[in-house]
Protein backbone atom coordinates (compact mmCIF):
# COMPACT_ATOMS: atom_id res chain seq x y z
CA UNK A 1 0.00 0.00 0.00
CA UNK A 2 1.16 3.35 -0.86
CA UNK A 3 2.16 5.44 1.75
CA UNK A 4 1.02 8.97 1.20
CA UNK A 5 0.91 13.20 3.05
CA UNK A 6 4.61 11.02 3.64
CA UNK A 7 6.07 12.34 7.23
CA UNK A 8 10.21 12.00 6.25
CA UNK A 9 11.40 12.38 9.76
CA UNK A 10 8.64 9.65 11.17
CA UNK A 11 9.07 7.40 7.92
CA UNK A 12 12.83 7.53 8.54
CA UNK A 13 12.34 6.93 12.04
CA UNK A 14 10.23 3.52 11.63
CA UNK A 15 12.05 2.03 8.93
CA UNK A 16 15.26 2.27 10.96
CA UNK A 17 13.59 0.66 13.75
CA UNK A 18 11.99 -2.33 11.68
CA UNK A 19 15.46 -2.74 9.89
CA UNK A 20 16.92 -3.46 13.36
CA UNK A 21 13.96 -5.40 14.77
CA UNK A 22 14.39 -7.84 11.71
CA UNK A 23 17.67 -8.19 11.57
CA UNK A 24 18.69 -8.49 15.37
CA UNK A 25 22.21 -9.49 16.11
CA UNK A 26 22.48 -11.56 12.81
CA UNK A 27 24.62 -9.56 9.68
CA UNK A 28 22.96 -8.11 6.80
CA UNK A 29 24.19 -6.85 3.61
CA UNK A 30 23.44 -3.84 1.21
CA UNK A 31 23.47 -3.93 -2.68
CA UNK A 32 24.39 -0.34 -3.47
CA UNK A 33 24.30 0.63 -7.06
CA UNK A 34 24.73 4.54 -6.37
CA UNK A 35 20.86 5.30 -7.57
CA UNK A 36 18.56 7.39 -5.25
CA UNK A 37 16.88 3.67 -4.20
CA UNK A 38 20.18 2.05 -3.12
CA UNK A 39 21.54 5.18 -1.53
CA UNK A 40 18.58 5.95 0.73
CA UNK A 41 18.56 1.79 2.07
CA UNK A 42 22.20 1.91 2.50
CA UNK A 43 21.41 5.30 4.85
CA UNK A 44 18.81 3.71 6.75
CA UNK A 45 20.36 0.56 6.80
CA UNK A 46 23.67 2.32 8.17
CA UNK A 47 21.65 3.70 11.01
CA UNK A 48 19.82 0.80 12.00
CA UNK A 49 22.68 -2.13 12.11
CA UNK A 50 26.17 0.09 11.91
CA UNK A 51 28.57 -2.26 11.62
CA UNK A 52 26.54 -5.21 11.02
CA UNK A 53 25.93 -3.85 7.63
CA UNK A 54 27.89 -4.93 4.68
CA UNK A 55 27.52 -2.57 2.06
CA UNK A 56 28.88 -3.80 -1.80
CA UNK A 57 28.75 -1.63 -5.18
CA UNK A 58 28.82 -4.54 -7.81
CA UNK A 59 30.67 -4.16 -10.47
CA UNK A 60 28.92 -5.83 -13.52
CA UNK A 61 30.74 -3.77 -16.34
CA UNK A 62 27.35 -2.47 -16.60
CA UNK A 63 27.53 0.57 -15.07
CA UNK A 64 27.84 4.22 -15.70
CA UNK A 65 31.12 6.48 -16.10
CA UNK A 66 33.31 6.22 -12.76
CA UNK A 67 30.44 5.05 -11.22
CA UNK A 68 32.30 2.71 -8.81
CA UNK A 69 34.74 5.17 -7.54
CA UNK A 70 32.14 8.07 -7.40
CA UNK A 71 30.30 5.84 -5.21
CA UNK A 72 32.73 4.74 -2.80
CA UNK A 73 33.97 8.26 -2.35
CA UNK A 74 30.57 10.07 -1.75
CA UNK A 75 29.53 7.57 0.97
CA UNK A 76 33.56 7.45 2.51
CA UNK A 77 32.64 10.84 3.06
CA UNK A 78 29.49 10.06 4.87
CA UNK A 79 30.96 7.49 7.36
CA UNK A 80 30.47 4.86 5.35
CA UNK A 81 32.89 1.76 3.95
CA UNK A 82 31.65 0.68 0.33
CA UNK A 83 33.73 -2.55 -0.59
CA UNK A 84 33.79 -3.04 -4.81
CA UNK A 85 32.94 -6.54 -6.10
CA UNK A 86 34.20 -7.14 -8.96
CA UNK A 87 31.80 -9.31 -11.33
CA UNK A 88 32.19 -8.07 -14.58
CA UNK A 89 33.25 -11.74 -15.95
CA UNK A 90 29.93 -13.66 -14.55
CA UNK A 91 27.56 -11.00 -15.86
CA UNK A 92 28.95 -11.12 -19.66
CA UNK A 93 29.03 -14.93 -19.43
CA UNK A 94 25.72 -15.11 -18.08
CA UNK A 95 24.38 -12.31 -20.68
CA UNK A 96 26.29 -14.06 -23.79
CA UNK A 97 24.22 -14.75 -26.61
CA UNK A 98 21.27 -13.21 -25.20
CA UNK A 99 19.09 -11.16 -27.72
CA UNK A 100 15.55 -10.55 -26.01
CA UNK A 101 15.16 -8.10 -23.36
CA UNK A 102 13.15 -10.63 -20.38
CA UNK A 103 15.86 -13.23 -21.08
CA UNK A 104 18.60 -10.41 -20.12
CA UNK A 105 16.87 -8.87 -17.42
CA UNK A 106 16.29 -12.71 -16.25
CA UNK A 107 20.02 -13.17 -16.57
CA UNK A 108 21.21 -10.41 -14.70
CA UNK A 109 18.18 -11.09 -12.25
CA UNK A 110 19.73 -14.95 -11.61
CA UNK A 111 23.26 -13.46 -11.95
CA UNK A 112 22.97 -10.83 -9.21
CA UNK A 113 20.48 -12.87 -6.61
CA UNK A 114 21.68 -16.73 -6.81
CA UNK A 115 25.41 -15.99 -8.12
CA UNK A 116 26.68 -12.77 -6.59
CA UNK A 117 25.39 -12.02 -3.26
CA UNK A 118 24.64 -15.89 -2.85
CA UNK A 119 28.14 -16.05 -2.09
CA UNK A 120 28.46 -12.52 -0.46
CA UNK A 121 25.95 -14.06 2.04
CA UNK A 122 27.68 -17.55 2.27
CA UNK A 123 30.96 -15.71 2.48
CA UNK A 124 30.00 -13.16 5.60
CA UNK A 125 27.16 -15.75 7.07
CA UNK A 126 24.77 -12.90 6.61
CA UNK A 127 20.86 -13.55 6.76
CA UNK A 128 19.43 -10.40 4.95
CA UNK A 129 19.76 -8.32 2.26
CA UNK A 130 18.64 -4.85 2.27
CA UNK A 131 17.10 -3.64 -1.31
CA UNK A 132 16.18 -0.60 -2.65
CA UNK A 133 12.81 -1.61 -4.25
CA UNK A 134 10.21 0.64 -4.99
CA UNK A 135 6.42 0.90 -5.26
CA UNK A 136 6.84 1.49 -9.32
CA UNK A 137 9.09 -1.60 -10.01
CA UNK A 138 6.34 -3.42 -8.31
CA UNK A 139 3.45 -2.13 -10.52
CA UNK A 140 5.54 -2.38 -13.48
CA UNK A 141 6.13 -6.26 -13.25
CA UNK A 142 2.97 -7.27 -12.01
CA UNK A 143 1.08 -5.17 -14.46
CA UNK A 144 3.48 -7.13 -17.35
CA UNK A 145 4.67 -3.55 -18.40
CA UNK A 146 8.20 -4.88 -17.75
CA UNK A 147 10.38 -6.83 -15.60
CA UNK A 148 12.22 -5.25 -13.04
CA UNK A 149 15.14 -7.27 -12.08
CA UNK A 150 14.79 -6.21 -8.24
CA UNK A 151 11.29 -8.42 -8.19
CA UNK A 152 10.84 -11.38 -6.38
CA UNK A 153 8.44 -12.12 -3.59
CA UNK A 154 6.03 -10.43 -5.41
CA UNK A 155 6.07 -12.41 -8.30
CA UNK A 156 6.17 -15.48 -5.80
CA UNK A 157 9.95 -16.46 -5.57
CA UNK A 158 11.19 -17.14 -1.76
CA UNK A 159 14.56 -15.67 -1.59
CA UNK A 160 15.40 -17.67 1.40
CA UNK A 161 14.71 -21.13 -0.07
CA UNK A 162 16.18 -19.92 -3.58
CA UNK A 163 19.15 -17.92 -2.78
CA UNK A 164 19.54 -18.44 1.32
CA UNK A 165 18.81 -15.18 2.33
CA UNK A 166 15.79 -13.22 3.24
CA UNK A 167 14.83 -9.56 1.71
CA UNK A 168 13.89 -6.48 3.52
CA UNK A 169 12.46 -3.91 1.81
CA UNK A 170 11.65 -0.35 3.39
CA UNK A 171 11.33 1.66 0.62
CA UNK A 172 8.73 -0.47 -0.98
CA UNK A 173 5.63 1.42 0.02
CA UNK A 174 7.25 4.28 -1.84
CA UNK A 175 7.12 6.15 -5.36
CA UNK A 176 10.18 8.15 -6.58
CA UNK A 177 8.99 11.18 -5.27
CA UNK A 178 8.64 9.87 -1.82
CA UNK A 179 12.23 8.63 -1.75
CA UNK A 180 14.18 11.36 -2.71
CA UNK A 181 12.08 13.54 0.33
CA UNK A 182 13.20 10.45 2.08
CA UNK A 183 17.13 10.79 0.86
CA UNK A 184 17.27 14.35 1.86
CA UNK A 185 15.74 14.14 4.89
CA UNK A 186 19.02 11.52 5.81
CA UNK A 187 21.64 13.96 4.62
CA UNK A 188 22.42 12.87 0.93
CA UNK A 189 23.44 15.64 -1.15
CA UNK A 190 21.21 16.89 -3.55
CA UNK A 191 23.68 15.47 -6.67
CA UNK A 192 22.48 12.06 -5.49
CA UNK A 193 18.76 11.93 -4.40
CA UNK A 194 18.16 14.13 -7.44
CA UNK A 195 19.69 11.96 -10.02
CA UNK A 196 17.79 10.73 -12.78
CA UNK A 197 16.30 7.17 -12.84
CA UNK A 198 18.57 4.92 -13.94
CA UNK A 199 17.60 0.93 -15.13
CA UNK A 200 18.10 -1.89 -12.67
CA UNK A 201 19.59 -4.16 -15.06
CA UNK A 202 22.20 -0.54 -15.68
CA UNK A 203 23.34 0.15 -19.84
CA UNK A 204 22.49 -3.64 -20.36
CA UNK A 205 18.73 -1.96 -21.23
CA UNK A 206 20.12 0.31 -23.63
CA UNK A 207 21.69 -2.23 -25.66
CA UNK A 208 20.16 -3.67 -28.43
CA UNK A 209 20.82 -7.33 -29.51
CA UNK A 210 23.35 -9.20 -27.80
CA UNK A 211 25.26 -7.31 -24.69
CA UNK A 212 28.79 -7.36 -25.30
CA UNK A 213 31.58 -5.33 -23.53
CA UNK A 214 31.75 -3.64 -26.77
CA UNK A 215 28.65 -2.27 -27.16
CA UNK A 216 28.22 -1.48 -23.27
CA UNK A 217 31.60 0.76 -23.73
CA UNK A 218 29.73 2.93 -26.56
CA UNK A 219 26.62 3.22 -24.46
CA UNK A 220 28.39 4.02 -21.69
CA UNK A 221 29.96 6.86 -23.54
CA UNK A 222 26.36 8.12 -25.32
CA UNK A 223 25.14 8.08 -21.62
CA UNK A 224 27.90 10.24 -20.37
CA UNK A 225 27.03 12.81 -23.08
CA UNK A 226 23.50 12.67 -22.71
CA UNK A 227 23.54 13.01 -19.37
CA UNK A 228 25.50 16.32 -19.50
CA UNK A 229 23.15 17.88 -21.88
CA UNK A 230 19.91 17.29 -19.91
CA UNK A 231 21.37 17.67 -16.44
CA UNK A 232 19.73 21.61 -16.09
CA UNK A 233 16.62 20.65 -18.51
CA UNK A 234 13.93 20.02 -15.34
CA UNK A 235 13.44 16.43 -16.68
CA UNK A 236 12.24 13.62 -14.11
CA UNK A 237 13.78 10.82 -16.47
Amino acid sequence: MEIKNLNQKKFVSAKEEEISAIVGTDLAINALSGGVDSSTVTMLGHNALGERLKTYFIDTGLMREGEAEQVVSLFADLGIKVEVVDAQRQFFAALSGLTDPEKKREAITQTFYRDVFGELVRDNGAKFLLHGTILTDVDETVAGIKRQHNILTQLGIDPEREFGYKIIEPLVQLRKDGVREVAKALGLPASQYNRPPFPGPALAARVIGEVTPERVAIVRKATVIAEAELIDSGAFQ
